[in-house]
């Protein structure tokens, strides 16, 4: 599933609603006011970050940033609702892609958990759940669709496995896990909550 669109919308009246390509240069740039964007949100909070904000972190004009995000904060908050949705799913990788043969769900538990405890409270998904989900009408629908993916990425693994019972039912409690465990970690600062949940889910799928 694919998160990020590298287009532009023409500020010209005249071709309102066109679109355009980026060159290279204008994608390495808007990724990095992206990227920077993401991080002071992570940091800060998506209220108290401000357009001023990013252009100051990122050294862009104030028509730069017009340029690439046209709607201003709100399609700037989307981008980053974006880049955001595709990391969650990216730091599994390639272990979620993997998930099936004997072995692979516990290296892939493994790899979340040493992702997450090393994110700590600025987990992308913490962002996407907490704070960005409500800030901007189009970012529910796109969180949604993230988890919507990464259901079905798991349920696959789960199928490949062969194990007894619904894959669609055990992938839906084995995310619940991640997700309740995750909520929890960023609330207490505690990694065994998602462990523990983890753990919970995968024995009960029959998964090693």
């Amino acid at each position: 599933m694919a998160f990020t669109d590298w287009t532009v919308k023409s500020n010209r009246a005249t071709v309102s609603g066109v679109t355009r390509p980026l060159t290279s240069k204008g994608i390495a740039t808007r990724d990095r006011i992206v990227v920077a964007a993401a991080e002071l949100i992570r940091r800060d909070g998506v209220e108290p970050t401000a357009l001023d904000d990013v252009r100051a972190e990122t050294s862009t004009s104030k028509g730069q940033l017009f340029h690439y995000f046209p709607g201003g904060r709100a399609d700037l908050l989307y981008a980053v609702a974006e880049h955001e949705a595709s990391q969650v799913i990216a730091d599994q990788q390639p272990f979620l892609d993997g998930l099936g043969p004997r072995g692979s769900f516990r290296a892939w538990r493994d790899a979340v958990v040493a992702k997450y405890r090393a994110q700590g409270s600025r987990c992308p998904l913490g962002t996407l759940t907490s704070q960005l989900r409500t800030s901007e009408p189009r970012i529910g629908p796109l969180v949604a669709g993230m988890l919507d993916e990464w259901h079905r990425q798991i349920a696959d693994g789960v199928r490949r496995a062969g194990v007894p019972g619904a894959p669609l039912a055990h992938a839906a409690a084995i995310l619940a896990a991640v997700q309740g465990g995750a909520g929890l970690m960023i609330a207490t600062g505690r990694i065994d909550f998602l462990e523990t949940a983890l753990d919970a889910a995968l024995e009960h799928a029959g998964l090693d």
